[in-house]
């Protein structure tokens, strides 16, 4: 019998990156690689589990701007013509690695994911939404989301109304798409705080992640750690992460996927090579930018790279994936007996390390699911899994939280990015008063429509995405501009409404930019 449970949990995210007024844009192919390296990947392992009748259950959060990204018609034209650009790159490698074996490997293996991509995209209609709801259908997935456009929670509570409004157009996002209630929240950032658990309650989630230290500082000491669940004052169950599973993947010096004989992911073609060779595969025909196609292994951390072999990396997947298996059923030995309900492990990840940032990160967690399933000391749960066996045991609320550096907020609140949130919260203030103002009057107006997407011009612009990047330092100015501009458009239409001289030609302009919930009212801000 097994003594207890592994909770495999993926949160698949990206900010709203959409740009219809431009033929091409850079940050849209943030979407299209994710698209080839993980979420294609990771639908193709899923769905070779589940024709081999492999009794798996992964949980796989969606936030509602990914949702959105892939059941939209324009950017899917965009990815099309991507891949296809992508298919004659690949081509052209096999010529041009013709004479060497061990490049030409390599490059056949490219090739071969651009057919696996296309195959899939195809067999859904272009449509991977879909895909995720058949594997949730099946019993294969549990699909949690997180708030609408990704707002760190711990910051917009100035406004409560703002809290409310991205926990609930999140939960009829995910309704639309899936057709079901929302099981649970992946909180953006793991950005918990005492009372947010209401909101999530409201929207009929059950549960939602947090990161470790949130349930060890709880209001009372936790019983089991974070081994269990603990139940919030209304029930709502918040599960910590297991730390030690987390380095076993994320750390860059003990994780596994820092192994010399894994691919490297900053090598790339699109600085390798002559530019003329790659000029026609770049944006605009002269700036350099990742291709995606890499010859290269880590090899180690100075520069000189060895030349990547797919099967020595196979064999370092199998013993990784063995590794990770052994550690876990070792954990569950060591709770177990001192536990009067089975130990759960929370495994939390961003999704997009499979595959994108961990080349072979896909094929590592379907070796991982097949040695668990045929381990009879441990099994994979979703959240909703566990809490149907075993109710969470002891009722504390956990403490403020995040998973980011040093675990609270300075990573999106910071002398580097502190100035938007004045213009966050003067937003938020100004679309509660004029939602109020307005709830009772006749829907349909132009003023009603210049409302609602006023209020996606503010949900965007509350994405955490932007103060990361502003953090991190990739891409500063385009997140610098993405607040600004959706600052910019919501003010205009709330202007606009005030004086009550709605231009409709301007506001179907702003709706066809930013094509995103299409069955938002503004009235959930009243």
């Amino acid at each position: 019998m097994a003594r207890g449970s592994l909770a495999l949990v993926l949160h698949a995210h990206l900010p709203y990156v959409r740009h219809p007024e431009y033929e091409s844009f850079l940050e849209e192919r943030w979407l299209f690689e994710a698209i080839i390296d993980t979420y294609v990947p990771l639908i193709r392992v899923f769905e070779a589990l589940a024709a081999d009748r492999v009794p798996a259950r992964v949980t796989v959060s969606i936030s509602p701007t990914l949702l959105s990204m892939l059941d939209d018609p324009l950017l899917g034209q965009r990815f099309r013509a991507h891949l296809a650009a992508m298919t004659r790159l690949a081509d052209a490698e096999i010529l041009r690695t013709q004479g060497n074996p061990r490049l030409l490997e390599v490059a056949r293996m490219y090739r071969r994911i651009m057919y696996e991509t296309d195959e899939t995209w195809t067999a859904y209609g272009g449509n991977l939404v879909s895909a995720f709801r058949k594997l949730q259908d099946q019993g294969v997935l549990e699909i949690p989301t997180a708030s609408a456009t990704h707002g760190f929670l711990p910051i917009l509570k100035t406004s409560p109304g703002a809290v409310r409004a991205q926990i609930e157009v999140a939960a009829d996002c995910y309704r639309r798409a899936f057709g079901r209630t929302v099981p649970g929240f992946w909180l953006p950032e793991c950005g918990y705080y005492p009372g947010v658990e209401e909101h999530v309650e409201a929207a009929g989630g059950r549960y939602v992640f947090v990161d470790t230290h949130a349930i060890l500082n709880a209001e009372e000491r936790p019983r089991y750690g974070y081994m269990a669940p603990l139940a919030c004052p209304n029930g709502v169950a918040a599960f910590g992460r297991d730390p030690a599973s987390s380095r076993q993947v994320w750390s860059a010096g003990e994780g596994y996927p820092g192994d010399p004989w894994y691919r490297d992911f900053y090598r790339d073609i699109g600085f390798d090579l002559d530019f003329e060779l790659i000029a026609p595969y770049s944006l605009d025909g002269h700036t350099r930018i990742f291709t995606g196609f890499k010859y290269h292994r880590i090899t180690g951390p100075g520069e000189h790279k060895e030349l990547y072999e797919p099967a020595r990396a196979e064999e370092r997947l199998e013993a990784h994936a063995d590794d990770f298996v052994q550690r876990q059923v070792e954990t569950l030995e060591r709770f177990a007996p001192a536990m009067d309900r089975p130990p759960i492990i929370v495994a939390l990840y961003d999704a997009e390390l499979f595959g994108h940032w961990w080349f072979e990160g896909p094929q590592w967690l379907e070796k991982v699911i097949r040695k668990v399933a045929g381990d009879e000391r441990l099994e994979l749960a979703t959240p909703s899994d566990d809490l149907a066996r075993n109710p969470a045991a002891q009722t504390a609320r956990p403490s403020a939280s995040s998973w980011g550096e040093k675990g609270y907020s300075e990573f999106w609140l910071n002398p580097g990015n502190d100035w938007i949130y004045r213009h966050l919260h003067d937003a938020a203030v100004r679309m509660h008063r004029l939602a109020a103002a307005r709830a009772e009057e006749p829907q349909g107006s132009p003023a009603d429509r210049a409302l609602d997407q006023a209020a996606r011009s503010l949900l965007l612009a509350q994405a955490s995405d932007w103060p990361f990047i502003m953090k991190t330092g990739t891409s500063v100015e385009y997140a610098h501009n993405r607040i600004r501009d959706n600052l910019a458009r919501f003010h205009y239409l709330c202007d606009a409404v005030e004086a009550g001289a709605v231009d409709e030609g301007k506001l179907a302009a702003l709706e066809t930019m930013d094509a995103i919930f299409p069955g938002l009212d503004f009235r959930i801000y009243a």
